[in-house]
């Protein structure tokens, strides 16, 4: 639920850009789940990889959207 939490307030929840995910706590690392598409879905690692969420931002004006399409926890 806390990872969730951080990507809904994220100010940029594709966290572009070289040390962009350095307010994420330290258990949490964000990249893209494929390197030739960084606009589509991502990957958060948890908990030093016990787990991860992939999900897919979807921009819109009036109220944008993270779809989470896998979790994991071990």
């Amino acid at each position: 639920m806390s990872a969730g939490a951080e990507l809904i307030t994220a100010e940029d929840p594709y966290f572009r850009g070289i040390g962009a995910d350095a307010s994420l706590p330290h258990c949490m690392a964000i990249r893209p789940l494929a390197a030739t598409s960084p606009g589509g879905p991502h990957i958060v690692d948890l908990a030093g990889g016990r787990g991860w969420l992939i999900y897919t931002f979807m921009q819109r004006h009036v109220d944008p959207r993270i779809i989470v399409t896998e979790a994991f926890w071990a």
